[in-house]
This record gives C-alpha cells, sequence and structure tokens, in this order.
C-alpha cells in the first residue's frame, strides 16, 4: 500500500517504516565523535547529569492518583507501529457521529474484545465493528504488556485491559471535556499513550465547571488515571501545526481500559 492517497489517513499510517539508522544510547563516560564512540573521563558535572540520565525522565503525580510517565512507550515505539498495522488494515480510521447527528473532528478505531463506537443510538461498547460486522482487532500483545506495566508503576497492578480506543489527531482537532462512564467497572484505570505531534492535555474535576490543569504530552508518553481520579473530567486542546520527525502530521493517542 503507497501513501499518494493524502486522504487515507490510515493508509498513511500504515506506510510508516522502520528509520534507516537507530539512535544509539550512549553509556556513562563516553560520547560520539567522528562517527565513532569515545571514551573521556567524567568530571562532577557530567557525573551528575549521567546519573540522572540512566534512570531517565521520573513518573510525575499531577493528583492522587493520576500519573504521568514522561517517554515511557519510546523503548517500544517500532513494536507499537508494527503492531498498529495489521489493526488498521481490519479495521481502519473513521469518523463516528455524536448521538445528536455531529460530525466526530477526532477519527478513530479500536482494537481488543470490545469497541467503543458512537452513533444515534448513544456511547457504548460493542464486540463488533459496525463497519465491518466482525470482531474488533485482537489487542496486540505488546500494547497489552505496556499498559499493564504502566498501570503498575502509577500504582495500579494487575491492570488487564479489554478495549483500547486508537485516536488520530490532526492539526487543529481537539477533543472536549468528558468522562469516561460507558465501562462497567470504574475500579479500574484508564492507560492513554501518545505518539506523534505534542498536545496538551486537560485535566479537571469531578464536575465539568472545575478548573483544568493543563498537561504536556509528548511523544512516547503515558498519563494514567484512576482511583478517585478515574470519573475526571479530562480532554485535549486543539492540536498545534507541526510536523514530528517520526510521525508526521498527525497525533496518534491510544487508551486502554477495562470496559467490560
Amino acid at each position: 500500500m503507497c501513501c499518494d492517497e493524502a486522504g487515507d489517513i490510515s493508509a498513511n499510517l500504515l506506510c510508516f517504516h522502520r528509520p534507516l539508522r537507530s539512535t544509539r544510547l550512549l553509556l556513562h563516560g563516553e560520547r560520539m565523535s567522528r562517527g565513532r564512540m569515545e571514551h573521556r573521563k567524567p568530571g562532577a558535572a557530567s557525573m551528575i547529569q549521567s546519573d540522572l540520565d540512566l534512570f531517565g525522565p521520573q513518573p510525575q503525580r499531577l493528583a492522587s492518583h493520576t500519573v504521568l510517565l514522561p517517554g515511557f512507550a519510546l523503548a517500544e515505539l517500532e513494536a507499537l507501529l508494527d503492531a498498529l498495522r495489521p489493526v488498521l488494515r481490519a479495521a481502519p480510521f473513521r469518523h463516528m457521529h455524536t448521538p445528536g447527528g455531529l460530525h466526530m473532528a477526532v477519527a478513530l478505531t479500536n482494537c481488543g474484545a470490545l469497541g467503543w463506537v458512537s452513533d444515534e443510538h448513544g456511547y457504548r461498547y460493542t464486540l463488533t465493528d459496525p463497519h465491518s460486522g466482525q470482531p474488533w482487532p485482537a489487542l496486540p500483545p505488546v500494547l497489552l504488556g505496556l499498559a499493564n506495566r504502566a498501570a503498575a508503576v502509577a500504582g495500579f497492578d494487575d491492570f488487564v485491559p479489554d478495549a483500547c480506543l486508537v485516536n488520530h489527531y490532526l492539526p487543529g482537532t481537539r477533543l472536549s471535556l468528558h468522562q469516561d462512564r460507558n465501562e462497567q467497572d470504574f475500579s479500574q484505570p484508564i492507560v492513554s499513550i501518545s505518539l506523534g505531534l505534542p498536545a496538551v492535555f486537560l485535566l479537571g474535576g469531578l464536575q465539568r465547571s472545575d478548573k483544568t490543569q493543563r498537561v504536556p504530552l509528548s511523544h512516547g508518553d503515558v498519563l494514567v488515571w484512576g482511583g478517585e481520579d478515574r470519573l475526571r473530567f479530562h480532554g485535549v486542546l486543539p492540536i498545534k501545526p507541526g510536523v514530528h520527525p517520526r510521525m508526521g502530521e498527525r497525533r496518534i493517542n491510544l487508551t486502554l481500559r477495562k470496559a467490560g
């Protein structure tokens, strides 16, 4: 499949190939020079920075049961993209309609035992894709494992999602404030993985009128919330124009939940 059809966002994502050159992780006390690895004696400043880099970006607690894990998904990026391609072949992105008949600006699809849909009958989860009549594509193991580990780091052990909503944002698209209330068990957390263009996530309170916190999200970040924060209102500000070096002019968000 080629990318000549600019309007086919599923085809465009399917056409992503692995980068020709991979990024090399520098070890403590080493630097790149003229295409080769060289060793240097670390000074005090480099020791401190290297020690920090060794552990990577630290989790950030945004609320009592809301944790941001910066860059948590980066190590598995290529595996994630490889796993998404068959999902998009079986269930391409589409624009659904709200129960009131409004066109949803953010394109979406699903994978997992259950998939979230919206139409004149309301918001709900279904066992089958309404476009094809077939079961939604299976939840890829790499995605299941990533969600389970992220939830555990955030304090939610044994999280096993059965639904993954995949949203495709173009510059200018947004997600209005809402609560996730279509799931059966609110004791389970929500795990949200960001890929591509940066976004500003709005974390509100339990009332729509509550003040929101603006949370910048970058490529590879994972946000987890649950417990008393599970029903917080949340949304996404309009995506700013840009071109991500790996993902292009798009933001992909994968939201994993225990829906059934």
